[in-house]
């Protein structure tokens, strides 16, 4: 096709000049004030003495002027030529002008294409999800390489080790494709298995016509099935900068400058191009960042199960030890982030405009997986009591009252032997009788103290006047057989019995605190990402509360994150309803929201984010498996 020279319709200087060059190209009048049409490059040539076109992107300007005029001419003229001159000359300058316009077009399009190039890869890095990672990847290879449709094939491992091909996606502008995930053999016999067995693209023209010697075959059934037709071809390897194919991305249907659908067979025959050395050299750039990415993706979500992995076995061994807690932390992490689903959405109040983005819910999640985590650094006994005393200290008092029992009965049976070896038979059976009557109320009264320890020993609220028994049992003496006078429990055993709720003593309750503290500098010390950095202050405050009456620092409303706010919601709730704890019993649902609802009115707890955890029934996340 011939290249179009204008010439100003008003210039006779300019229709003189351009008339010698009809046997060059093809020439044609423009009239002032219209402009070449946009669609190709274009020379105009005009009297530079005359008047002067707008510039152009478009269009180069030859003009013809007195070599006597003083000027100045305008900067985007491309050349200047005398009145008069010669044909060659002027032919020559107008295919400078043509060359110059097709190298500037053509550093414009690179320069267009590596941008978008640069685009796609910025993109392409930053995004995580691994579907819709694998959706660009495709859409932009279609677009680069104007695709009608697309496919896109990972490499992947069986569960035999054997390696074979995932067809992740499909996408066609023309039809509506009956797209299904499936896996294929990685063999020669198809063009992706091919392309990725050998690492190298391949360019086909038309697709229905294999290069002779080829050992792949077209499948012409999804063609035949649907009513398309696959014509030009070119499949490119993802491969990473290792040499390693992970995946084959297959374009179909080249269309320049056609943006609309192919619905008939006429239209591909007229639309559709062969893929130019441009678009391969584009599409197989894609592929190299699209392999970097999808490798990065791979890699990030397999150091994300992991780690995964890492919390959840973590977690499982902490509360292994105390398996009265067994599913705490999983159940909390549960409701926390049910919690802040809510929030995301709210639509009213003083959280309106609060959201949490897909990383501040993961930093969440772990946060409230890890709350507890510091209850490794709290002795076990501790950890473990479920009674004011412990096992040991109960079996104590047990059997020193068992050996006063048995010094009154030892000391009982000696004042008969006594009366005996005194006074022989006479009297002996009423005496004997009192002596046994007075054993009997004794070691009953012992009982009945033992009985009271362990009712005391209960981590039920005490009433005042069992407390008052319980002290004085630290006073009342007892003789034994040897005649030592002896108490049933010491001070210290009384004090812990008096606790009046509760089983653990204060220095006991000060130790289970420093959980928190534990459970920060053990997290602290992680590297976390950017992401997650927040996770360590969000463990460390989920038992502050919003009146300062909390621990471990006491820190009040504005200083709390709204992450812990939930969590402490999240956290009470299920201690209150957990059914595995046999030191207390298992709050009904109700009862439990009346619980929190007075450490709102206490003014200990988030009201509105209460108000959205009941309202949102976010308790319900967890209610199933309480029930199972």
């Amino acid at each position: 096709m011939r290249q179009t020279v204008f010439y100003d319709a008003e210039s006779q200087v300019a229709g003189a000049a351009s008339a010698l060059l009809l046997d060059d190209f093809d020439v044609r009048p423009l009239p002032w004030g219209a402009r070449p049409p946009p669609t190709s490059p274009a020379v105009l040539f005009i009297d530079g003495g005359f008047r002067h076109p707008a510039p152009l992107e478009h269009v180069h300007v030859i003009a013809l002027v007195d070599p006597q005029a003083p000027g100045p001419w305008p900067d985007h003229w491309y050349a200047l030529l005398p009145y008069g001159v010669g044909r060659s000359i002027l032919a020559r300058a107008a295919a400078n002008a043509f060359a110059d316009l097709e190298t500037t077009s053509e550093v414009r399009r690179l320069g267009r294409e590596l941008s978008e190039l640069n685009a796609i890869g910025t993109r392409l890095s930053a995004e995580r999800n691994p579907d819709t990672l694998l959706e660009l990847i495709l859409t932009k290879a279609r677009e680069i390489t104007e695709s009608d449709a697309g496919s896109l094939y990972l490499v992947e491992e069986g569960p035999d080790g054997e390696r074979r091909l995932f067809f992740a996606l499909a996408q066609n502008d023309s039809i509506e494709v009956p797209f299904r995930a499936s896996t294929l053999p990685l063999t020669h016999a198809s063009v992706a298995g091919h392309v990725a067995l050998t690492g190298k693209a391949l360019n086909l023209e038309d697709a229905y016509r294999r290069p002779p010697g080829s050992p792949f075959e077209i499948n012409r059934s999804f063609d035949e099935q649907v009513g398309y037709r696959t014509q030009s071809m070119l499949v490119v390897p993802m491969r990473t900068p290792q040499g390693e194919t992970i995946g084959v991305l297959q374009l179909i249907n080249c269309k320049p400058g056609f943006p609309g659908p192919l619905a008939r067979p006429a239209e591909v025959e007229q639309h559709v191009r062969p893929f130019s050395p441009r678009h391969e050299a584009l599409a197989e750039s894609l592929a190299s960042q699209a392999a970097v990415a999808l490798d990065n993706s791979r890699l990030y979500q397999s150091i994300r199960r992991l780690f995964e992995g890492f919390v959840g076995a973590a977690v499982t061994a902490i509360e292994s030890r105390d398996p009265t807690t067994s599913g705490h932390s999983f159940r909390v992490a549960e409701l926390t982030v049910g919690l802040a689903e809510a929030v995301d959405r709210c639509r009213r109040g003083p959280y309106a405009a609060a959201r949490f983005t897909t990383d501040q819910m993961m930093e969440l999640r772990y946060a409230a997986l890890l709350h507890d985590f510091g209850k490794v650094g709290v002795r076990e006994h501790v950890l473990l009591k479920a009674k004011k005393l412990y096992p040991v200290e109960l079996d104590r008092i047990r059997q020193r009252i068992a050996l006063v029992q048995r010094g009154l009965q030892l000391r009982c049976a000696r004042h008969k032997l006594d009366y005996l070896m005194a006074r022989g038979r006479r009297g002996y059976t009423k005496h004997a009788a009192a002596l046994d009557a007075e054993l009997v109320a004794r070691l009953a009264e012992l009982d009945d103290a033992l009985q009271r320890i362990v009712r005391a020993n209960e981590p039920a609220v005490l009433p005042r006047d069992v407390v008052a028994q319980i002290e004085q049992l630290a006073f009342r003496v007892f003789e034994d057989d040897q005649g030592l006078q002896r108490t049933l429990i010491t001070p210290q055993e009384a004090a812990v019995l008096a606790i009046s709720r509760g089983s653990l003593t204060d220095g006991e309750i000060l130790e289970i605190r420093s959980h928190v503290v534990h459970t920060f500098e053990f997290l602290a010390q992680i590297p976390w990402t950017k992401e997650l950095r927040r996770i360590p202050e969000i463990a460390r405050s989920h038992h502050e509360k919003l009146d300062g009456s909390g621990y471990p620092d006491g820190i009040t409303a504005e200083q709390i994150p709204v992450q812990s706010r939930m969590m402490t919601i999240a956290d009470i709730y299920d201690a209150l309803t957990a059914s595995d704890r046999p030191y207390k019993r298992a709050v009904p649902l109700d009862e439990a929201l009346d619980i929190l609802e007075a450490e709102r009115r206490a003014g200990a707890i988030d009201g509105e984010l209460l108000d959205l955890f009941i309202t949102a029934k976010v308790f319900e996340r967890t209610l199933s498996r309480e029930q199972e």
